[in-house]
């Protein structure tokens, strides 16, 4: 105990508990972007051409493994919420392994890692998105919202989630690296009296 405050490896209680809130919630964010990207999928019959007066149809799916960047989207999403998974169960039934220096800088390299990870998604879905709700005339690209409106929904629902979890794993990087420089910290402020000690 120091200063009042339970102290365990790579931080105080607090920070421990702040931590593990906050993985969870980015986890949550992330599966249900990956989830709700994943299922997205929407069925129309449309008029794609007209010979004479007889209109000529077809029917048109749209879903995310068209697009290449939604495809990225559910990857990255997966992955950082096996990461958070990962790091969760370690946090829980492992702590031990926070006992190290070493093990707190893997997982602070990792967790910006993947913040970096899910924001190139979310974005370049977003790009993609925008192109999808209101096209983009100088490469004369249609908008395609405004006949699969369903499918839009839910694709803006997924970048939503995708934010929030790009949000959480910000504030999850900044509680790594400060659990990282407060055990540095106790670390050396308890090297020179060790040395000390040793001194006959």
């Amino acid at each position: 105990m120091a200063g009042g405050k339970i102290v365990v490896a790579g931080g105080t209680t607090k920070s421990w508990k702040v931590l593990l809130g906050l993985r969870i919630f980015a986890f949550m964010a992330t599966l249900a972007a990956a989830i709700v990207m994943s299922l997205n999928k929407e069925t129309k019959t449309l008029v794609v051409a007209t010979i004479g007066t007889l209109p000529i149809k077809a029917t048109i799916t749209a879903k995310f493994q068209h697009t290449p960047a939604f495809v990225f989207f559910v990857i990255a999403n997966v992955m950082v919420s096996f990461h958070n998974l990962l790091m969760i169960a370690l946090q829980i039934f492992i702590p031990k392994l926070e006992q190290k220096g070493l093990h707190l800088l893997s997982i602070a390299i990792l967790d910006m890692l993947n913040a970096t990870l899910v924001s190139a998604a979310a974005n370049a879905a977003v790009f993609v998105a925008e192109v999808g709700k209101n096209g983009n005339k100088h490469a004369k690209w249609n908008k395609v919202c405004d006949r699969f409106a369903t499918y839009c929904d839910h694709g803006a629902g997924a970048i939503i989630a995708a934010f929030a979890g790009v949000i959480l794993m910000l504030l999850v990087s900044a509680v790594s690296i400060s659990r990282l420089l407060f055990n540095s910290n106790k670390f050396s402020s308890t090297a020179p009296s060790a040395t000390a000690t040793d001194v006959p």
